[in-house]
């Protein structure tokens, strides 16, 4: 038996509630984000503020410890797993007090390829970071993402490939958005494992993320310009 049976979160002050938290989202302890939830709502915390200091400040931690090699895929996935438990609990009352968005992904996996590990990977990431995500998910001809972007009107586009054969199509669907006049109203990240940059700029994407960690902090900095383009 660990010491963490010994923690009865209740007691602890909102400053060390939320760098329990923090622990508990590495240790990927559901039950536990639920219960800090709860407790900080009960306090009277609003749920931006949960989502944002306590959610989202310990997945940045997960974050890069992921882009460090210090923790690895599957408990990246504990992680994530364990934030959408909190996330499942401030999703209706964010909806409610009309919380910031910091912006919206479709993504999803292209035509001809069935993998979703990474993809779900950066979904779950982007959530962490506060993104809203509609995910596609695999084997997507260019007329799912078409429809959805029209449907969603998202500020990113993410598509994945983990086939050297499949990698082309991601040229076809931003081809697509060329011709439909639509390519500059949305930025467009690509990323999968036999991609590089080389591919990216070559296909005309926005840019091509290593990882899912790269992929949230790259998604930041672009909607961040986005908006300051808008504001301008």
């Amino acid at each position: 038996m660990s010491d963490e049976d010994d923690i009865i979160l209740a007691e602890l002050d909102d400053e060390e509630l939320v760098q329990q938290m923090f622990d508990d989202l590495y240790d990927g302890l559901k039950e536990e984000i639920e219960e800090a939830v709860q407790i900080l709502l009960e306090r009277g915390w609003q749920p931006y503020d949960i989502l944002t200091k306590a959610l989202v400040g310990g997945m940045t931690i997960v974050g890069a410890d992921f882009r460090d090699g210090i923790l690895f895929v599957p408990e990246v996935l504990l992680a994530a797993n364990a934030m959408k438990g909190g996330m499942a609990i401030l999703k209706p009352l964010l909806v409610e007090t009309g919380a910031p968005r910091v912006g919206k992904m479709v993504i999803g996996t292209v035509k001809g390829d069935i993998h979703d590990i990474g993809k779900n990977l950066v979904g779950m990431m982007m959530e962490g970071a506060g993104f809203e995500v509609v995910d596609l998910g695999i084997n997507n001809p260019v007329e799912s993402y078409m429809e959805a972007l029209e449907k969603e009107q998202p500020e990113i586009l993410g598509m994945s490939a983990l086939l050297t054969t499949t990698m082309p199509y991601m040229k076809v669907v931003i081809d697509t958005m060329v011709e439909q006049g639509v390519r500059d109203n949305y930025i467009v990240l690509v990323g999968g494992a036999p991609l590089n940059e080389e591919f990216g700029k070559a296909i005309g994407a926005d840019a091509y993320c290593r990882d899912a960690a790269v992929a949230v902090e790259t998604a930041k900095e672009w909607v961040g310009r986005m908006h300051n383009r808008k504001s301008a």
